[in-house]
């Protein structure tokens, strides 16, 4: 989903023929269907410009013909704009955050349609069991958003075993000098031990990064063998395990039933003290309430950017805390990996058109982890 502080949606007209990214859409009515194999791409302006650099437009033109939806939100609308036979031609649709879910109502203006690649990962919102009946082929740019997450992840890891929070909210707050030089002990990195909850992707590059800063590494996942933590350059413990002896965890868990809450006020306090907790991944991995009262013994910190409210609210209480550290959600919106998020998306729009195997394809059992 898009971070909460973007920008507006512009309101330009549903429907612009093959507009660049980075330029005002057409404003004429897009004609007829000319029968050939031909695209939806509903993807607002101001998000066209961060995923598809101008090469990568160019290929989506190469790929075949397409129409651009300005607004997700409004894509029914839209394609009735479009008209009968430009619709009944459209095999591949490209969606992003705001598209509302693809239930039969909607697919049934897209007889043809075949696949449908999301800009981003999850695509658990947009989803139904209409577009899973119809053969529909699903896929998404998430390996994209796994390094630049992971960079975030890493970087909190670094701040808290240094106290920058701690640090930085007291100076910034006005705290006499000789105050603000009080906290917890610090550490390096290297030979620190770190603890990553779960080998999904994002969890996976940051267990390279830890490495390659020196890191001890353990980690705890129900799906690893040891022998699958040893060829990650980690070692396997059981959770509770890793929370007692991690002076950081990490949570990169997938989202499944079983992980809501998978920290709660009974594991929470398994963790060292002064220790750290980083999530970029999920708020339900954590039962917040009992975060906060942890955190606000001062026991503990934290590196946040995920929250079971989005926008935070402004009284929050962890807003007034000050051993943590927060973003508002963005962890994975870098330029890069935006990028890396378009370029992904138009590689499975050719090989889906080619008839090569999709890389990314996500199957309807694999929503079970998914956020």
């Amino acid at each position: 989903r898009p971070p909460a502080t973007s920008p507006p949606d512009p309101p330009p007209p549903p429907i612009a023929r093959r507009a660049r990214p980075d330029t005002a859409p057409a404003r004429r009515p897009p004609g007829p269907g000319t029968g050939a194999a031909r695209a939806v791409v509903a993807v607002a302006p101001w998000l066209r410009t961060e995923l598809f650099a101008p090469d990568v437009w160019e290929r989506l033109a190469g790929a075949g013909p397409f129409d651009v939806v300005d607004d997700p939100r409004a894509l029914g609308a839209a394609l009735d704009r479009l008209g009968p036979a430009a619709r009944e031609s459209v095999d591949a649709l490209v969606i992003s955050w705001g598209t509302p879910p693809l239930d039969a109502d909607l697919l049934d203006r897209l007889p043809g349609l075949r696949l449908v690649a999301h800009t981003g990962a999850s695509v658990k919102p947009f989803v139904t069991p209409a577009l899973w009946e119809r053969g529909v082929r699903v896929t998404q740019a998430g390996q994209a958003m796994a390094r630049p997450v992971a960079e975030v992840s890493v970087t909190f890891a670094l701040a808290l075993l240094h106290q920058v929070p701690a640090f930085h909210n007291a100076l910034h707050d006005g705290v006499p000098w000789a105050d603000a030089e009080a906290a917890p002990p610090r550490y390096e990195i290297a030979g620190t031990r770190v603890g990553v909850v779960g080998a999904s992707r994002t969890g996976r590059a940051a267990i390279a990064m830890l490495r390659a800063l020196g890191a001890e590494v353990v980690v705890a996942d129900p799906t690893l063998s040891p022998a699958d933590g040893a060829a990650l350059g980690a070692t396997l413990v059981e959770p509770a395990e890793q929370l007692a002896t991690s002076r950081v965890t990490m949570l990169p868990a997938p989202v499944l039933p079983e992980t809501r809450a998978l920290r709660g006020a009974r594991e929470l306090a398994l963790l060292p003290d002064h220790a750290g907790l980083v999530n970029t991944a999920r708020s339900w991995l954590t039962d917040e309430d009992a975060l906060v009262q942890e955190l606000a013994s001062g026991r503990i910190s934290a590196a946040l950017d995920v929250y079971d409210a989005e926008p935070l609210p402004e009284d929050h209480p962890l807003r007034r805390l000050r051993n943590v550290l927060l973003t508002p959600h963005h962890a994975a919106a870098t330029v890069q990996g935006r990028l890396a998020q378009g370029a992904i998306v138009v590689d499975e729009l050719e090989r889906f058109r080619a008839g090569e195997p999709l890389v990314h394809e996500v199957r309807e059992a694999d929503l079970d982890r998914m956020g």
